[in-house]
């Protein structure tokens, strides 16, 4: 079994019960939806990460945002037949205020190599299924209770 160790920073825009979220193109959640962010590269700070992330998958601007969370979790994946262990290590910042439209679609390239775009979506129609594991527990520290698969 594989083990993988990813650290990132992300954000969350929350607005009238409806939240930004992204569709991943590639990687452990893989057509699940997660929050817009990504990797911390070397000599970045993480709020610089996310206004970079935001930029790069949502098409929008930070203009201010606050640390929300730490976290990490476990995450049990195959991968080509192969089972794999993600630690998932997430540094989570609220989003207070952003310029710009949210793009739903979004071109994978260089710079964008996994999210194929960001959309509101309701945080009561959601299930819990479909949202990547690390996603899913940011949100429930926010207190929302998502439905489960019926």
């Amino acid at each position: 079994m594989k083990k993988y160790k990813h650290l990132g920073a992300y954000g969350l825009i929350i607005d009238n019960n409806y939240i930004v979220l992204v569709k991943k193109a590639k990687g452990p959640y893989t057509g699940l939806l997660d929050l817009p962010g990504g990797t911390i590269e070397y000599g970045e700070k993480p709020s610089e990460t996310v206004i970079r992330e935001f930029k790069e998958e949502v098409g929008v601007e930070v203009k201010d945002y606050e640390l929300f969370d730490t976290d990490s979790i476990l995450y049990d994946y195959e991968h080509k037949g192969e089972k794999q262990v993600f630690h998932h290590i997430g540094v989570f910042y609220k989003i207070n205020s952003y310029n710009g439209e949210i793009k739903k679609d979004i071109e994978l390239n260089e710079a964008n190599n996994d999210s194929l775009g960001a959309e509101f979506y309701s945080l009561s129609n959601l299930k819990e299924e479909e949202l990547s594991p690390i996603a899913l527990m940011e949100i429930k520290k926010l207190g929302y209770k998502l439905r489960l698969k019926k």
